[in-house]
Parts: C-alpha cells; sequence; structure tokens
C-alpha cells in the first residue's frame, strides 16, 4: 500500500511510499530544506517493527538539498544499520554534487535508478 504527502506550498516536498521488491520505496519530490527535512525524515525512517529495513530513496524528483537534507539521509542511514540498508536512486547532478563535496557517497550507496537499486 502506498501512501503519499503532497507538499503543503510551492518550494515544499512530496513523498510517497509503496513496497517493492523486498524493500520499500520512497519517492522524494520538491526541495529539502530546513523546512522539509522533517517530512524526509519520517518518509526514511524504517518502521520499529522491520528487524532488515531496506529502503531505497528515489531523488530523481530533487532538485536542491541542504545540509539538513544531509542530516536526514545521515540519521536514516544509521537507523538502517547493521541489519539493512539504505540506498539512493536516480540522484540529480546538484544533489549529487553536494553529496560528493561532504563525502556522502562512500557511505550510502547510489545507483542510477530504483531497478538499479533494487537489483545490487
Amino acid at each position: 500500500m502506498a501512501s503519499i504527502d503532497e507538499p503543503l506550498e510551492p518550494g515544499g516536498l512530496a513523498v510517497g511510499r509503496a513496497p517493492l521488491g523486498g524493500a520499500v520505496v520512497v519517492t522524494v519530490t520538491g526541495e529539502v530544506d530546513h523546512r522539509t527535512a522533517g517530512v524526509l525524515r519520517r518518509a526514511l525512517m524504517p518502521a520499529a517493527t522491520t528487524d532488515t529495513p531496506r529502503t531505497v530513496a528515489d531523488l530523481a524528483g530533487v532538485g536542491f538539498m541542504d545540509s539538513s537534507g544531509i542530516n536526514v539521509l545521515i540519521a536514516a542511514h544509521q537507523a538502517h544499520a547493521p541489519a539493512g540498508w539504505l540506498r539512493l536512486a536516480g540522484v540529480r547532478r546538484p544533489v549529487l554534487r553536494t553529496l560528493e563535496i561532504v563525502g556522502l557517497t562512500g557511505l550510502i550507496h547510489c545507483y542510477p535508478s530504483v531497478t538499479a537499486a533494487l537489483d545490487t
């Protein structure tokens, strides 16, 4: 069953969650900043009842991410470890560059698509 949170205003963030291939795919659209980071955090944190959480964050619809989003990704990665994983898919160049600069691509694996993230 999918759940979707629509952005409340322009420049907001919309997220959708759906199970796929033994994981949860979180589709994110919009901008991730201090105003919207809480929405992303709620979407990426694994359920407490999951023993091996596996989440793919589809960031193809994200055009901007500031340090608030980086902090959310780090927290979500830590919440999935050690038994599960968080993977990023479809990260656009501006956001990918930010992730590279802060060294996050060495911590969280990035894939060109959701399919590639699930197949690995």
